[in-house]
Parts: C-alpha cells; structure tokens; sequence
C-alpha cells in the first residue's frame, strides 16, 4: 500500500474532522492507501517521523495548510498534498475545488490527480494564498481560535471593528521586476490565491501563471478609502487603489509594520516576496472544479 499522513486539528470545524477521521481513514483504506490519522501538534516537526509517505493530507483552514507547508519545505520535502477544508474561509482549498463535506473531499483526494500549483515566499516563509499587510490584515491572528469555531467568519468582524481606532498610514518603497515607486498605504495584500475570508478581491489572480496580484489601499479619509475599494470591488478603477501584478517584490517601510501570511504571524520588514511558480503539487478534483 502507498502511504499517507493525514494531520488535522481536532478542534477544526466544530469537531467535525475528528468524527469523521475513522471514516476519511477507510476511504483510503479501500483506494490503496496506508493513511496514518496524526493530530497536529505545531511545536514539532511531523515529517521527522514519517519517512516514507508519499502524501500529506491536512484536515483544517488555510493556516493549517501553510503549517503543513512549511513543515515540508523546511525538511526540503515535496510531497504530494490533498486539501480537507475545515477552517473558517477554507480559501485555498476552495480554489482547488474540494468539498466541504470531509468524506467527500476524502474521495477527491483518493480519485484525483495531481497539478502544479503557485506557491508564495516572503523572508523565507512561504504562503499559500495571501500576504499582507495594514488594517484588518492580521485580524485572524488575534482572534482566539475558540470564537473561529464558534462564530466563523463573524469573530473576525468583530475583532476587526476594533482596528478602526489604531488606522494609520504605511510609508512604503516597492521594488518588482518592473520598476519601483512610493505608496502611502493604509493596506496591501498580495495573492497568491485568488481570495481572502471568501472574497474574490484580486479578480485576475491565478495559482498557475507564476505572478502574484497586488492590491494596495492608498490611506485617504476612512471613508474615502473604503469608498474607493467599494469602487474597485464593483469594477471601478478609483485612484486610491492601485493594482499590479509581478513575481517578485522588495518592500522597505520605516515602519516596522506586523505582517501575515495565510491567516499566521508573518515576515518583518524589510520584505523579499517570491512567488514559486509549480513548487506545490496539490491533489485536486478530477471533475474540474476550481
């Protein structure tokens, strides 16, 4: 049998991996697959006992999948992954095209092909969907995991409500592949994905070109910053936003301004961000959903 390491959070999705980890494992059981149930603990390395997998299968949100990540490229792994969303915006997964439902991913996962998937790197961390930075930017990280699971997506409101009383401006310098210029931001966010907590904010972003968009809110009045990404969400090109795409991106502030990545503690300034063109190889449906 091939063999498979299957890490999840007991915690994710209300409990409801942890129900369902039985019924994930003889999934597998029945297409050829040893796949060996592990709960995640992230002080430690998981690859360090298994040897001789040819998979990893992460069971949680998109904080777990960098973890998993991570964890990979740190024991120069490349190991095929396979997605089961059970966090709170699932983004990543949800752009491959899994399920929601576990075992039903599960089938994806065992029927399923693996494809060439971007992967992003900034200070040597690497994201799988999005780095960014400014307000709202870092509101996961503070939001006690206990609300993630109990409210989803409206502990984050909530917890972001009250970054509006510390906004400020972000001096930034950007270098790319292209050029380089000064922003004043009060925002950036840097896909890799195409979508952050649902929403589809980069509307030409691919985890298969080898280039990253980049959204960057100029910090206005409040009101006029938010009335300008309102703009540029309903297809407007308000000045206050400024889009571009590139593979590469050197970023200095005098601000050492906290960061993100994927919903965890990111980088800090200055900033080398990388996108890795086909460095993730990702289980993904058969059926062609994306």
């Amino acid at each position: 049998m091939q063999k498979a390491l299957f890490l999840y959070n007991p915690a994710a999705g209300r409990g409801r991996i942890a129900r369902n980890v039985g019924g994930i494992v003889d999934i597998f059981s029945e297409n050829g697959w040893e796949l060996t149930p592990e709960k995640i603990d992230f002080g430690r390395n998981p690859f360090d006992a298994h040897p001789d997998i040819r998979m990893v299968v992460a069971a949680g949100g998109d904080g777990t999948v960098n973890y998993v990540v991570n964890r990979m490229r740190e024991r120069g792994l490349s190991l095929e992954l396979g997605i089961i969303p059970a966090g709170t915006a699932n983004d990543f997964a949800g752009i491959v095209g899994m399920a929601k439902n576990p075992l039903e991913a599960a089938r994806q996962i065992v029927t399923g092909e693996v494809q060439a998937l971007d992967c992003g790197v900034v200070n040597g961390l690497h994201f799988v969907n999005i780095f960014s930075f400014g307000i709202f930017t870092t509101t996961s990280q503070r939001t006690p995991d206990e609300r993630k699971h109990r409210l989803g997506k409206l502990a984050y409101i909530m917890e972001g409500i009250k970054e509006l009383r510390h906004m400020h401006a972000i001096p930034l310098h950007v270098r790319t592949e292209s050029g380089e210029f000064d922003f004043n931001a009060l925002m950036a966010l840097v896909f890799n994905g195409e979508t952050a907590g649902g929403f589809r904010l980069a509307n030409t972003s691919s985890v298969r070109d080898g280039m990253f968009d980049c959204l960057l809110l100029e910090k206005r009045n409040f009101l006029v910053s938010c009335f300008a990404m309102v703009r540029y969400l309903c297809g407007g090109h308000p000045r206050s936003v400024r889009h571009l795409r590139a593979a590469t991106l050197q970023i200095s502030s005098p601000i050492d301004e906290p960061t993100d990545v994927d919903g965890q503690r990111g980088a800090r300034f200055p900033l080398d961000v990388r996108c890795l063109p086909g460095l993730l190889r990702v289980v993904c449906p058969r059926d062609g959903r994306r």
